[in-house]
């Protein structure tokens, strides 16, 4: 429907300039010429009106992904380039930073209404970047001894880790900080294996 998608698009801008706390009902209501009632009968109630804000953040950030893990002529660039621009475009949209932080603290109880969002989008997401991981090591960009579903599950612990931190701290990189991650994850399994080399070569 048009107006669900002029509300979800309106929302979305709205609340990540001035975050959840700050964003009524009644001002994006306003915001798209309806009543409160109005603007309630395409969501049935805020909470999940701001879940769905979250599913149109989701697709938004699928594009910035795409393009960050994209060269201009369309050559797929490395996992750490795409996950690095998300991190990049989420520092220009802190409320909707706020929002996601708040809900997946809050949705843990089973009785949330973005409990069954936030379980479904963190098993997708570690699937599919697991699978990404794997691929980075069999291009040789990451060593093969890594578990890439367990690293996975790290990734997305550091990331939203650092959102935290950077809403307490702005100053803080969170690309930046990302890129340490990776290089940790790259250093090769030959340096582990190093000393036993020596102990063999030794007299």
């Amino acid at each position: 429907m048009a107006k669900r998608e002029e509300i979800l698009n309106t929302a979305l801008e709205i609340v990540s300039r001035v975050g959840y706390s700050r964003a009524t009902v009644r001002e994006l209501a306003q915001a798209v010429g309806l009543s409160q009632t109005g603007l309630l009968h395409y969501f049935g109630t805020k909470e999940q009106l701001f879940v769905e804000i979250l599913r149109r953040r989701d697709e938004v950030d699928e594009h910035v992904l795409a393009g960050g893990s994209t060269a201009p002529d369309g050559t797929p660039l490395d996992l750490p380039g795409g996950m690095s621009a998300l991190l990049r475009h989420n520092a220009q949209v802190p409320g909707l930073v706020q929002l996601y932080s708040r809900f997946s603290s809050e949705a843990t109880e089973e009785n949330h209404p973005a409990h069954g969002y936030f379980q479904d989008r963190y098993a997708s997401a570690r699937s599919a970047v697991g699978a990404l991981i794997r691929r980075e090591q069999e291009a040789g960009s990451l060593p093969d001894s890594l578990d890439a579903d367990r690293a996975a599950v790290l990734l997305f612990a550091l990331m939203d880790g650092l959102q935290t931190q950077w809403m307490y701290d702005p100053e803080i990189d969170m690309a930046d900080q990302l890129a340490y991650f990776f290089e940790l994850l790259s250093t090769k399994s030959t340096d582990r294996e190093a000393p036993a080399a020596t102990g063999n070569t030794a007299p």
